[in-house]
């Protein structure tokens, strides 16, 4: 499922940093300030990353 605008504004903060998905490696992190971190999961070589 791809993030969509609305998802993304809806997220709230929590007790704990939360991740929202979509299909393809690409995530926003949500903190309990309230800050959102866009992050991207990849491969190279056999080895996970964060980009």
């Amino acid at each position: 499922m791809a993030l969509s605008d609305l998802s993304l504004r809806n997220a709230k903060p929590r007790d704990k940093a939360y991740k929202l998905y979509d299909e393809a490696g690409l995530f926003i992190q949500v903190t309990p300030a309230g800050g959102k971190w866009w992050r991207f999961k990849y491969r190279f070589d056999g080895d996970a990353s964060l980009g």
